[in-house]
């Protein structure tokens, strides 16, 4: 892992963001979308978002097959994996699979402080980090009063209630598109930049995920 404050996520092993992967996934070609972890790797990613949401997968199936082939990779499993679902059971499947820590990718409180829980303790016991979004029970945040408001509450309730590590906790404030020319849109930036911020001033040892694709 790099020193620097910056750490670079690979994000092609996702079925929703490389029509590449998607396709050798659906094809069952498993070995062959090894080369695109690989690659990814050897480009400089220092973390891999493995992400098998796809409405014609099983999700829970292929990734549990595509992190044990990662495993017995060494020059791919140098790196840690950050384990990418919106399915509860896909993220808990591929944290078993793993050796040495991941990362989940993500819970938040958008379903409230219940399902928060329960997914914030079995990732503690799983020895995981988080990512948790700033979105909760009124919607995704949009202004900075609102990412602050939403990451500050999340802190609180993962280090103070259940004893997470702050260490753990990475934020992801939301970037919304900027320079549309749209005018609701022109505060976007500004208001990522106060919120990121405000939340490392705040929240002792927390981090932030920019999320920016490319």
């Amino acid at each position: 892992m790099s020193l620097s404050n910056f750490i670079n996520i690979g994000e092609r092993t996702n079925v929703t963001g490389s029509a590449k992967f998607r396709k050798l996934i659906k094809d069952s070609r498993y070995e062959e979308a090894l080369t695109v972890a690989r690659q990814q790797v050897e480009a400089g990613a220092q973390i891999i978002d493995v992400n098998m949401d796809e409405g014609m997968l099983d999700g829970v199936a292929a990734m549990d097959r595509f992190l044990k082939l990662v495993a017995a990779e060494p020059d791919i499993s140098r790196v840690p994996v950050m384990v990418d679902s919106s399915k509860w059971e896909v993220i808990e499947r591929g944290l078993k699979c793993l050796q040495g820590k991941a990362i989940v990718n993500s819970i938040s409180l958008k379903e409230g402080e219940a399902p928060f829980f329960d997914h914030a303790r079995k990732i503690m016991r799983y020895g995981a980090a988080v990512v948790v979004m700033a979105f909760d029970e009124k919607g995704q945040a949009d202004t900075a009063a609102r990412k602050i408001e939403i990451c500050e509450r999340s802190y609180r309730l993962l280090v103070d209630t259940l004893g997470f590590p702050p260490d753990d906790i990475i934020f992801d404030p939301n970037i919304f598109a900027v320079a549309t020319g749209i005018e609701e849109h022109d505060n976007y930036a500004v208001d990522f930049i106060n919120a990121t911020r405000a939340i490392k001033e705040r929240l002792p040892g927390a981090r932030i995920s920019g999320r920016v694709g490319a």
